[in-house]
């Protein structure tokens, strides 16, 4: 089914499927092209490499701070191993870890009974209200409510 000389576009015959998929094909195609045009010339390699090490580097960094708070904070991780991944073995092989491990928690965590699960929910509401705690939040929100207690105040910022 995957023939490329098959016609993609709006008047295809096809199902809708088979054009996006070469259309798909046909911009990794020229992406990948266009990459080995960069890696054939030494100075523009390094930079590009230093780019996707930088931009992979500041997503997986904000991923990982974002790990214990409610939302997307592995898929963050994820992303920036992904970016990461597209120029640097190691990252590749980090990145096929951190997916196995994290589907592997994932279902450990959804055979556990309720009981600890709740105990997760907790450790995690806990971790969350300690770092707001400790970056100044809840005295900010305490201030507002006009409640002035010295222990809302963050140790850290005053």
């Amino acid at each position: 089914m995957s023939d490329r000389s098959a016609a993609s576009g709006p008047d295809s015959s096809g199902p809708a499927s088979e054009g996006s998929s070469a259309d798909t094909a046909r911009r990794l195609a020229g992406v990948r092209e266009w990459r080995e045009g960069i890696r054939h010339r030494p100075g523009a390699n390094l930079a590009y490499r230093i780019t996707v090490g930088v931009v992979g580097a500041v997503v997986l960094v904000a991923g990982i701070v974002l790990i214990p708070y409610p939302g997307p904070g592995w898929l963050i991780v994820i992303a920036g191993l992904a970016v990461l991944a597209s120029e640097f073995e190691w990252a590749h092989r980090a990145l096929q870890n951190v997916r196995h491990y994290y589907d592997t928690w994932s279902e450990w965590l959804g055979r556990q009974p309720r009981l600890v699960q709740g105990a997760f929910v907790l450790l995690t509401a806990t971790v969350v209200l300690v770092t707001l705690w400790l970056l100044g939040t809840v005295g900010l929100l305490a201030g507002w409510a006009g409640y002035d207690a010295g222990w809302v105040r963050s140790p850290i910022l005053g």
